[in-house]
Parts: structure tokens; sequence; C-alpha cells
């Protein structure tokens, strides 16, 4: 029992100091607090994936996947959220920048590092593409179709209340759809096997009690780790911008992450790319749908929307561009390890395109300028996908009209 249990009291021992922090109003310097903060929103969201976990042994496994994707994701909603609050509050400030920055950020990451991750483990082990079982074609479809209306966002110009509408019905509809399936057995490890052996009832209840510790640890830390990171980047001389939009997501998605490496290593290879696919899907249309319906809760008006510049917009849509490549991807139900490799190269690509020094673009074709190559991303990822259409076209198609003989 103790060994079983010894990541779930790390955990928790992770979580406590910064729960401290929080609520007895410590003051730290900038990088304790990202640091004591993060420590503890980190730990934190190893507790939800393992209380979710838990859950699937009284709901649907593929309702229980889109709740493990909403609620671990809770740390990354509630630092968007913190500096969406803080934008309405003051809507000349950067807020608005590290709302956005936070937001497309983190949906990038989980296409260009985590998807790819979990498509090269099967590779590696197997020489075979994940392939994903008939029902997750409910994610694909409804992340086309979240991407598609995200395409719109920047060519409006504005994140309105109304857009905020539509994508969070898309989730609402998708949750309606996928809470029908029938419920099966899950496959559980560690911490989250040996909750899954207690008795019904002392099993919801110490499910419960995890969901509210680490629910309670993540809002006690957000704002702590969200104003430490921007301030640790301005004392350090490092672009607070760029820390909001990688490290932040990186310290709030990491368990999903690991969990969804040990599903593949285990050979569970569609199981892990569909948690991701579902914390793609629901950050993509419930986090994005929130940020105007927060922002104009805070600002005490919805009639003026939140003000984005040029950059703001063109992050938005080049995060719905690679979206619209790895739906491509996916048409098949299927992830290669060319896909995968494509998505990685070109992620990786976009993100270290605006630290190369000016003098080195300048003695390319063209003269382009970092920003300037971040267009050229996003083009890329639109041209690959149009190259791809006529192949992508039949495959949609028959996932809107082709029935299963059985549930997978």
């Amino acid at each position: 029992m103790r060994k079983a249990l010894f990541p779930m009291w790390l955990a928790v021992a992770a979580a406590l100091p910064g729960l401290v922090c929080g609520i007895l109003s410590i003051h730290l310097s900038p990088p304790q607090a990202a640091a004591v903060s993060g420590a503890a929103i980190l730990g934190a969201s190893f507790l939800l994936l393992w209380a979710c976990d838990v859950a699937q042994h009284d709901i649907p496994q593929a309702l229980a996947l889109a709740v493990v994707a909403l609620i671990a994701v809770l740390p990354e909603y509630a630092v968007d959220m913190y500096f969406t609050w803080m934008a309405g509050q003051e809507p000349e400030s950067d807020y608005v920048h590290y709302a956005i920055a936070n937001m497309t950020g983190a949906n990038r990451m989980l296409i260009g590092l985590a998807w790819t991750t979990v498509a090269a483990i099967v590779w590696w082990r197997q020489r075979t593409a994940v392939v994903l079982g008939f029902q997750r074609r409910t994610e694909v479809l409804f992340l086309g179709l979240a991407t598609i209306y995200a395409m719109t966002i920047p060519l409006f110009g504005s994140l309105t209340w109304m857009d905020g509408v539509v994508l969070i019905g898309l989730y609402c509809v998708y949750i309606v759809i996928v809470s029908r399936r029938e419920s099966e057995e899950p496959e559980l490890s560690g911490v989250a096997a040996w909750l899954g052996q207690l008795p019904r009832i002392k099993r919801r209840l110490t499910t419960g009690l995890l969901f509210l510790f680490a629910a309670g640890v993540i809002v006690a830390n957000a704002e702590g780790f969200s104003e430490g990171l921007v301030a640790t980047g301005k004392i350090l001389g490092i672009n607070e911008f760029l820390l909001v939009q990688w490290l932040a997501p990186i310290a709030s998605e990491a368990p999903e992450f690991i969990v969804a490496i040990m599903f593949a290593l285990r050979g569970q290879g569609g199981l892990a790319l569909g948690s991701l696919i579902s914390s793609k899907l629901n950050q993509w249309t419930l986090l994005v749908g929130m940020i105007p319906a927060v922002y104009g809760i805070s600002a005490g008006t919805f009639a003026v929307p939140m003000p984005l510049d040029s950059l703001q917009m063109h992050e938005i849509l080049l995060t719905a561009a690679q979206s619209l490549l790895a739906v491509g991807l996916l048409a098949g139900l299927r992830l290669s390890i060319r896909g995968a490799v494509l998505l990685f190269v070109l992620f990786i690509g976009q993100f270290l395109a605006p630290a190369v020094p000016q003098e080195v673009w300048a003695r390319l074709p063209g003269n382009l300028n970092g920003t300037q190559v971040h267009f050229l991303f996003t083009f890329l990822y639109c041209a690959i996908f149009l190259v791809m259409l006529p192949r992508i076209v039949p495959q949609l198609a028959g996932l809107v009209r082709r029935t299963p003989k059985k549930a997978s």
C-alpha cells in the first residue's frame, strides 16, 4: 500500500506549500512564487488525473475521457482565466496579450509535442501508426468544426461573446453525444488502480475529496503562478509573453502528457492519443469560448469585445492552421509517423523562428524577419492541408456516414 500510494503523497507534498502560501497570503519573491505555485499546480494536476481515471468506474469511458480532458486542464483554465479577468479590469494592460498567449501556446503544444510524442513511441515499439477506435470519430469531427469556426475569428478581427456561445455550444453537443456510449471497465495502474479497488462508497468519497483538494490548490495558486511568471520574466530580462505562452502550459499540462506517454508505452497508443485529442477539443472550444465570457463579466459589459491586435489575431490564426492540418492527418482515424514528424517539424520551426536573430533572416531570400516567418508557417499548414484535401474529403465523409458494427 505504501509503495502504491507514494506518488500520491508526493503530489500532495508538492501541493501543500503553495496552498499554505495562498491561504495565508505569504509574500514570496517572483521567482519563488512562480516555483512554489508551479509545483503546487503540478502536484494538483496529478491528483486530478488519478481521480478522473478512477471515475471511469462509474461513468462511460468515453464520457470519462472527456471529463478527464476537461478537469485535467483545470490548471490551464485557471491561469488563462486569471489573465482574462485581469484584462477586463485593465483593458490597456498586457494581460490581454498574456491570455491569448497562454491559450494559443497550450493548444499548439498539445499537437506539436504531445500528439507527436505518442505517435513516435508507438512507431518505435510497434512500427505502426497510432490507430484510433471508431468512436474517436466524434472528437475528430467536432475538432474539425471548431477549427473551421476558429479560423473565422481573425477574419472578423475580434473575439466576441457570440464566438463564445458557438464554441461552448459545440462542446456541449459533443458531451451529450459521448455520454450515450456504453460504459467500459477501465484499465488502471498505480495510484488509480489502488483507489479503484476500494468499495464503491469509499471510492467515490475518496475521489470527491481528491477533486476538491486539487481544485482548491489550483485556485489558490493561479494568481501567484501567473503573476510570478510575468514578474520573473521582467526581472531576468526574458520576454514574459514567451514565458506565459510556453512555460505555463508545460507546468499545467505535464501530468496529462506523462499519463498519455504511459498509455503509449503500455501499447495503448489509441487510448493515449484519444485522451489528448479530447484535451485539444475542450481547449479549442470551451477554453477559447470562456475567454470573451470572463472578459465581459470582468469588464462589466459584453458590448465591447476583448481588444486584440494583429499579433494576437495571427496567433489565433496560426493555432487554427495547425489544428486544420492535424484534423486532416486524423481523417482516417490514424496518425502515421510521417504525419507526426510533419507536425513536429512545423511546430519546432514556428517555435524557434522568432528567436532567430534578424541578421540571419536578412541573409535569406526575401529578407524576412521573425514575424513574417510566422506568417509563412501559417501558410505552410494551410497549403499542406489543401494538397491533402482530395484524400481527406472522402475520409471525413466516411466518418459521417459509416456506422460501426461494434463500438471500439
